[in-house]
């Protein structure tokens, strides 16, 4: 049976092919954006509880073979993502996605040889995007290695603008300061945008007042930032040495990063095999053949006075006693690896430093660039982010001629509930936007709301 798919408005036709983690993921952020949404695996059991459970299309089969693909709808298709647990599967897919329909395609590849070769299979291939989850996660522990008193950093605006999201240690001065005196007494260019209490997730109101152990995401230029973080004496400097344990794809990649940003780098890595590459692929580094697991090796090779500490084993259950331990012990930086995104709000609770979950940033990175695609259907997205999963997004927009909401003082427009204007990037001039600043045509704005998919910029004004 072939579907034949009616393009919803303002959305789209996709084909997922692969439902583990990310597939899944992506069919769930997809599928609430108003995308139809097809799911494609061998796996019958597979296809038929993410079909149930996110009312999507499934399809039973192997995602490279043309009948299925055809069976997936992929003649009305605008967008096929390739997410299995084979890279040459998900190149296959792709190649006869653009072969079959006139689609987007997506390509999921973690080898390093085949990472090398990005913008070739780019290409060659016409794949739309190449996301790797390992070499993003490395990537987003390189950010934050550099800035240690971040949890997570994102950026707008090509880095001109930081979202920074840091816990509040209990005897900081920030604590029973409120919100809005954060401006007014510490002279700080910052806008605070989200308050993590517990359970709980605000908005960030005047009024609202800190409290130790709050986790807060702010708004700001990278500069800005520094001067924020020196006056409420909070470690900014990046991290002298790390200590990996584990050493598989994300390790490489991270690895290789930090040796370039001139951090001192010694992974912990049990299989004699692993150890012999990573040794002959950086000279620079120190390999450890031993068990990161155990206890004495670690105190062995200095945790207690590391600069940072990076669980990235296989096995999660693993990677959080090693960060617990790590914080027990030592001193340093903290970042874990997670896979799986189910147990979030337990590990939320065991007061870990920066968790990592690659799945999820692939998916995100994605979800992203879709968002950029439908531009051309009435979307003015340029980037996205999960400020607070399901709960809170940072949107960026590019204001354009005529829209209602320029021209006026901020204070005199009508915004919903729960909108914050994060900042304006005008001619390279980060502004954080106060009560008289006016949005301007061509200005690049940073919006931090609870109304999920917004589309257009004028979609959270009343």
């Amino acid at each position: 049976m072939k579907f034949t798919r009616v393009k919803p408005e303002g959305g789209m036709n996709i084909i997922i092919v692969g439902c583990g983690k990310i597939g899944q993921n992506l069919a769930e952020q997809l599928g609430e954006e108003g995308n139809n949404i097809t799911v494609v695996d061998i796996s019958a059991e597979k296809v038929q509880e993410v079909s149930t459970r996110l009312d999507v299309m499934g399809v039973i089969g192997n995602g490279a073979t043309h009948a299925i693909q055809q069976e997936a709808g992929i003649e009305s298709a605008d967008l096929l993502i390739a997410v299995t647990g084979s890279d040459e599967l998900n190149l296959l897919c792709c190649i006869v996605a653009k072969k079959s329909g006139n689609c987007h395609v997506i390509a999921r590849v973690k080898q390093p040889e085949y990472s090398t070769d990005s913008s070739y299979l780019k290409e060659e291939l016409g794949l739309a995007m190449v996301i790797n989850p390992q070499y993003a996660a490395a990537e987003e522990i390189t950010r934050v290695l550099r800035f240690p008193s971040a949890m997570k950093i994102d950026t707008f605006a090509g880095g001109r603008v930081e979202l920074v999201k840091f816990r509040l240690p209990a005897n900081s001065p920030l604590v029973g300061m409120s919100v809005r005196e954060v401006v007014s007494r510490l002279h700080c260019d910052v806008l605070i945008c989200t308050v993590e209490r517990g359970d709980q997730a605000y908005i960030a109101k005047g009024d609202l007042t800190f409290e130790g152990k709050d986790v807060i995401s702010l708004i700001t230029s990278p500069k800005n930032a520094d001067d924020f973080f020196t006056k409420i004496a909070y470690r900014t400097h990046s991290v002298k040495d790390v200590i990996i344990a584990g050493g598989g794809k994300t390790a490489h990649y991270l690895c290789e990063m930090l040796l370039k940003e001139g951090i001192a780098v010694k992974i912990i890595e049990k299989e004699a095999k692993v150890c012999d590459e990573l040794c002959s692929l950086f000279p620079n580094a120190t390999i450890i053949h031993g068990n990161a697991g155990d206890q004495e090796i670690l105190i062995e090779e200095g945790l207690e006075n590391a600069g940072a500490f990076v669980a990235l084993t296989n096995m999660d259950e693993e990677n959080i006693l090693l960060s617990l331990f790590a914080k027990r012990v030592g001193h340093g930086k903290l970042v874990t690896k997670i896979n799986r995104f189910d147990f979030s709000d337990v590990v939320t609770h065991l007061d870990l430093d920066t968790i990592i979950y690659p799945k999820n940033i692939a998916s995100d990175v994605i979800v992203r660039y879709i968002r950029a695609m439908k531009n051309t259907i009435g979307s003015n997205v340029e980037t996205l982010y999960n400020v607070i999963k399901g709960k809170v997004e940072a949107s960026e927009f590019i204001v354009k001629e005529g829209s209602p909401i320029t021209g006026k003082p901020l204070s005199q427009l009508q915004f919903k509930k729960n909108v914050l204007i994060a900042s304006i990037l005008r001619e390279q001039k980060v502004l954080i936007p106060r009560g008289h600043d006016c949005i301007l045509p061509g200005d690049r704005v940073v919006i931090v709301s609870e109304l999920m998919a917004l589309h257009d910029i004028t979609d959270v004004l009343k």
